[in-house]
């Protein structure tokens, strides 16, 4: 392990670390949001242009999806071995790839090119959400969900902002010979890229490596007072692993259901007559939704527990599917409406479930723990992609809306389950 940290506990005071590690990942999180929103806004809608096909358009996503399970594995791993710092911003570099592949492939008409790249701009999506760990490594445990909740809204502004420059970012695309739809990927790229150097640089000291070497400290110093070995109790093994799993569920399941009614409802909107400028302010909408509530998330959470916020996710995005599948064709404020609660839904959901898993994992095992279980997120979500254009194309956008609300229903069982034990 190279990267080093305070060998001292007294050198650098664990809230003067946390306030910093803070300010470093929110400004990573906006510029990682802003490339976030490129794949979201016209993703699926490049697929449809250059494939020819709704049904396929959804692949696009469910490919974007499945590099970030992939991306998941590898950050927590480098996580693991060397810190936040080197992982984060490593899955950031692989983003800005994947979005320069995007623009090439756009620029010379490769469907194959363009699934490669969504393949590998995938990491960018997964990274993003894997920031949301190292704002909670050093946090004391009745604040971990807010902790977490602060690095996730930090992604609102570039998450917002981002799909409302798909026009100018298309003009700008035109005068250099790109294809219009592949406009917002030069953002992406930029912004991916200049997050990886923010997180190099400044994200000093490591937040998970600090946080164990003070783990460490105050474990010698138990063992060394009369008795301190016999104080130190630890969660059962069943009860960890148990945590491990209704966390990993929730977020999978909000994350299917959210990456399937997001990704189509652009394409549904374009097949009524709505132009770029209205899909993007949906999916702006959207995204600010993701992200924006997560203080009140947070606190929800640390004040009423993890699992009863978690339930009511689920009912959140059930309302969100039947709003969704009753909207008029030509109403975008309808739709807006419908993506702001399946994204306070989807918030609600990740914030629950991150803390029940970082609760239930130790510090030795945290970051591959949490990798994993970003693993089976990233999953769900191409599951989600991939099933929604099928699903649309066979039976429409209002039974994908519905379909996907019931389903969320499923966490309320497994948490109440959880509760029960």
């Amino acid at each position: 392990m190279t990267t080093t940290v305070p060998a001292r506990i007294q050198d650098l005071p664990q809230s003067q670390a946390q306030r910093r590690v803070l300010i470093v990942l929110i400004a990573a999180q906006v510029l990682s949001g802003a490339g976030l929103a490129a794949g979201v806004t016209v993703g699926a809608l490049l697929a449809q242009d250059m494939l020819g096909s709704t049904g396929l358009a959804g692949l696009l996503s469910a490919l974007a999806t499945a590099g970030s399970a992939l991306a998941a594995i590898v950050v927590g791993r480098i996580s693991q071995a060397r810190g936040r710092r080197p992982g984060l911003a490593a899955g950031y570099l692989a983003g800005a790839v994947g979005s320069a592949g995007v623009i090439a492939a756009a620029v010379a008409g490769d469907s194959v090119l363009l699934f490669v790249a969504m393949f590998v701009y995938g990491a960018g999506t997964a990274t993003n959400l894997l920031a949301r760990y190292a704002g909670s490594d050093l946090a004391a445990p009745e604040h971990r969900a807010r902790a977490v909740s602060t690095v996730l809204v930090a992604t609102t502004l570039g998450g917002v902002v981002g799909p409302n420059l798909a026009a100018p970012a298309g003009d700008l695309a035109h005068a250099l010979g790109i294809p219009r739809l592949a406009g917002l990927f030069l953002l992406s790229g930029a912004a991916y890229a200049t997050a990886a150097l923010v997180l190099a640089i400044w994200l000093r000291p490591d937040p998970l490596l600090l946080a164990r070497t003070m783990e460490a400290e105050r474990a010698a110093a138990a063992f060394a007072r009369p008795g301190g070995a016999g104080d130190r109790v630890r969660p059962p093994v069943g009860w960890r692993r148990s945590g491990v799993l209704v966390g990993a569920l929730v977020m999978a399941i909000t994350q299917l259901v959210m990456v399937a009614i997001m990704t189509m409802t652009p394409v549904h909107m374009h097949d009524h007559g709505h132009g770029a400028a209205a899909s993007g302010l949906v999916i702006a909408i959207h995204i600010g939704a993701m992200y924006l509530p997560a203080p009140l998330s947070g606190w929800l959470v640390d004040r009423y527990g993890r699992r009863t916020v978690a339930a009511v996710s689920a009912l959140v995005m059930l309302a969100a599917g039947i709003v969704a599948a009753n909207a008029p064709d030509g109403s975008v404020a309808v739709f807006a409406v419908a993506l702001t609660l399946l994204g306070v839904g989807w918030n609600l959901g990740l914030v629950s479930g991150t803390a029940i898993v970082t609760d239930a994992v130790p510090l030795a095992t945290r970051a591959r723990t949490q990798g994993l279980v970003d693993v089976s997120i990233a999953i769900a979500g191409a599951v989600g992609g991939m099933a929604s254009g099928l699903v649309v194309a066979a039976a429409g956008y209002p039974l994908l809306a519905v379909g996907g609300g019931i389903l969320a229903l499923a966490i309320v069982p497994v948490v109440v389950a959880a509760r029960s034990r």
